[in-house]
């Protein structure tokens, strides 16, 4: 019996040792996300490609949204670091807490096992700005003075509008009730202020496109806005998990300054060079790092797109085809029953793309899964009611055929009505598979990836050629998907049945 437990013993030992060397021999891994703009991605690549430098494992999220969807990824452990800036962090992400100073501050984070590292070297808070002569113009130098002119039109970030340090502060601050701002995307607002659609717009103080555009910054002359200092949060246990890589990470702490930030967005907005490109040049010049990395050319861009945006509409797809056929078979042999059935699915589909995909994150969390799951929700009613409505349709003369041939219920189902549905059954199947090949785009905004990435990242960057590479392959695959259920529609439907639905048309 000694024997025994010695030989256990033994094995246990031998089993802490091989499992200890396995965990110093494996790569670390870090997942490294961004907010939906220009400063935060590069931001987040320069982390991404010191950590790299480690020989780290490193996963990017680009363009994840806005900041409670970062921060909520982060507390969620969807995410192990982003980009952050202090004044958010204090008025908008902890508002309802006592943060007075940086130490509150740090043990606000520590009490969700959250770390913040020292400034980055730069700040980048919010204003106000106008077209320099129309500010010029109209007298216009403070925010105060934009009380005189009501008349004014206002074009404002969505985030801005609804943070309670942004326009709500703003508006109570300065006597602007009378002002009805129109929400609108921050890049397209530089837009619209240059073509003179809009007069003032909320901007960031790093943004290039203030001295492109020539526009005036207002004078924040009450002091509304908070110092906005640039900062990265990560996750305490990231110190245990991956030394190494957060250490390279925190090299950037006092590393950029006010005119490298602002070049480094001017580069990849206004020159239009890729964020990684931009992050590597600063890197090399700043830390002395090489770009060992292989810029990733168009061909196998696409293909990568390609193969995410496959996932998305096919998973959905095939799952939806699964639960809807027998749902819309159900709605069609029992009208009161499909009632509801249509109903609910219908409500489904009345529901905004980006809001449903926002309620399948606390389920499924950030990435290619919500994305899918809506996707699904979003394929189900044009199956089902095409489905029903093929049932519903059938002549009650060939049941009852079918039935004085003895048929039993699945032999009647398999040979007289599914063939019988066919042509509307397909239809439903091919609308639902353009319907998601369009909308599985909008999985770029939760890091599902796909062909929304670069027409996302194109609008952002204002690269119109961008865009086109996210836009003409989804319409193209759109037209593949079409064709496919054409050709589907020549092996499945039977002959006579294809003949009269053309005879019809």
């Amino acid at each position: 019996m000694k024997h025994v437990r010695e030989r256990l013993l033994l094995a246990a030992i031998l089993a802490m040792i091989a499992a200890s060397s396995l965990a110093e021999g494996a790569p670390e891994e870090v997942r490294i996300g961004s907010k939906k703009f220009t400063e935060s991605v590069i931001l987040a690549d320069l982390a991404a490609r010191l950590a790299t430098s480690t020989g780290a494992v490193v996963v990017h999220r680009q363009e994840l949204g806005g900041t409670r969807l970062l921060w909520d990824s982060l507390l969620a452990n969807e995410i192990d670091i982003y980009p952050e800036y202090t004044g958010t962090l204090k008025q908008e992400i902890l508002a309802n807490e006592d943060i007075v100073d940086d130490a509150s501050l740090h043990r606000a984070l520590a009490t969700r096992n959250l770390s913040m590292s020292r400034p980055l070297g730069f700040g980048d808070s919010y204003a106000l700005g106008m077209m320099r002569q129309t500010a010029k113009r109209l007298g216009i130098e403070n925010i105060s003075d934009l009380a005189r002119h009501p008349a004014l039109r206002f074009g404002l970030s969505d985030e801005f509008l609804s943070r309670q340090d942004g326009w709500p502060a703003i508006r109570l601050a300065y006597g602007l009730n009378a002002v009805n701002p129109r929400g609108m995307d921050h890049d397209i607002a530089y837009k619209g202020l240059a073509d003179g659609s809009i007069d003032v717009i909320d901007l960031y103080t790093t943004d290039p496109e203030v001295s492109y555009y020539g526009v005036e910054t207002l004078a924040d002359d009450r002091h509304q806005f908070a110092d906005n200092q640039a900062v990265l949060i990560y996750r305490a246990d990231l110190e245990r998990r991956a030394p190494k890589a957060l250490r390279a990470v925190l090299r950037l702490e006092g590393a950029i300054d006010d005119r490298s930030m602002i070049g480094m967005n001017n580069a990849a907005k206004i020159d239009r060079r890729p964020e990684t490109q931009v992050a590597a040049a600063f890197l090399a010049t700043s830390f002395g790092l090489a770009n060992v990395e292989r810029d990733e050319g168009l061909t196998s861009r696409l293909a990568r797109r390609t193969m995410e945006h496959l996932r998305l509409t096919l998973l959905s797809l095939g799952a939806a085809i699964v639960v809807a056929l027998p749902l819309g078979i159900i709605a069609g042999k029992r009208p009161t029953l499909g009632h509801a059935i249509l109903a609910i699915a219908s409500v489904l589909q009345t529901i905004p793309s980006l809001a449903l995909l926002v309620f399948m994150i606390p389920i499924f969390g950030i990435g290619a899964a919500p994305a899918i799951a809506a996707l699904f929700l979003y394929s189900l009613l044009p199956i089902i009611r095409n489905t029903a409505s093929g049932f519903a349709n059938i002549p009650p003369s060939l049941r009852n055929s079918a039935i004085a041939l003895g048929l039993t219920p699945m032999q009647r189902l398999r040979l007289i009505e599914l063939p019988l549905a066919s042509p509307a059954i397909l239809a439903g199947m091919k609308t639902a598979a353009v319907i998601n090949v369009g909308t599985a785009t909008l999985g770029a905004l939760i890091g599902a990836g796909g062909y929304g990435q670069p027409i996302f990242a194109g609008v952002r960057l204002d690269n119109f050629n961008l865009i086109l590479e996210g836009a003409v392959p989804a319409a193209l695959l759109a037209l593949v998907v079409q064709g496919l259920f054409e050709l589907a529609e020549r092996r499945l439907v039977p002959r006579g049945l294809r003949l009269k639905t053309n005879a019809s048309i």
